[in-house]
Formats: structure tokens, sequence, C-alpha cells
């Protein structure tokens, strides 16, 4: 089954609103993530990436942080992003969303001028990250409870 989307940076608050939303069925309806900690300061600054499909329904978000605002998470490197809050809705995994969204947040990494990016991974989500060129680093980590490992991709 194919169902045709369209992948565009949410800069206006209906966007916006549309990724919380693709994040609060995904992390905290599906996986019991609180919401206090599901949100936080790093969104406003954040570029965040939408999956729509043709009629308009929100299939998929991630984000990409930069500068001071990834160093917390990167190690404090400046030319490494930080890729997080990648979420796909139940109806729509399989259809290569995450892909695209992985894709167009590298993108946007490049045009900023970084050299890598680092992400959380569920471990769950290890082998899908793998496929698309990420090696995991360091121990498994709890994050919300989930267990997570840091992974990496030279651009």
């Amino acid at each position: 089954m194919t169902v045709p989307y369209t992948l565009r940076v949410a800069e206006d608050p209906a966007d916006r609103e549309a990724c919380f939303a693709v994040r609060k069925e995904v992390f905290v309806g599906e996986q019991g993530v609180s919401e206090d900690i599901e949100y936080d300061a790093y969104d406003a600054g954040a570029l965040h990436v939408l999956a729509v499909r043709d009629d308009g329904t929100p299939l998929g978000t991630g984000r990409l942080l930069s500068g001071e605002d990834a160093a917390a998470k990167t190690g404090g490197d400046p030319r490494v992003g930080s890729l997080g809050r990648l979420a796909v809705t139940r109806e729509a995994r399989g259809l290569g969303v995450g892909i695209a969204l992985v894709g167009a947040i590298e993108d946007a990494a490049r045009a900023r001028g970084l050299t890598s990016v680092d992400l959380h991974a569920q471990t769950h989500a290890l082998g899908f990250y793998e496929r698309l060129g990420y090696v995991a680093y360091g121990e498994e980590f709890l994050d919300a409870g989930i267990d997570h490992r840091a992974m990496r991709k030279a651009l």
C-alpha cells in the first residue's frame, strides 16, 4: 500500500501543532511517556519536519537541534546536530515515512553546515537507524523509562 504524502519544514503554528499531535499520539499515547517531559524547552528553537498525507492528515514528525541546543546531547561539538522526537503514526508505519523524515532532517543539518548527526534511539529501533548509516556508541541508558542507545552518522 502506498499513501501519497509530502514533507515540509513546520514553520507555521498549525504545522507545529500537527507535529506535537503526532508526538502525543506516539510517545504519550502508545509508549506512555509523560506529557511533562515529551515537550521541552528545545522545541521552540528546533527545526521541525512534518510528513502529511495529501488530504492533510499528519503522518510523522522529527526535529533537529543544532548549536547550543544540541551540545548537551552530542558531547558539545558544534558541528554535530541532534535528531530527535522522530515519530510516525501507526497507520503510516512501513510506508517509508520515517526514512523520508530522517533524510529531510539530515538535509537540513547539511544546509546548516553540520558534519554529523547524533540521536538517542530506542533500542527496538536500532536496526532502523543502522540501515540508514547510524552507528551506536556508548552504553544503553534509560530515557522516559525506555531503553536507548546513542548513535551517530557522519554526513
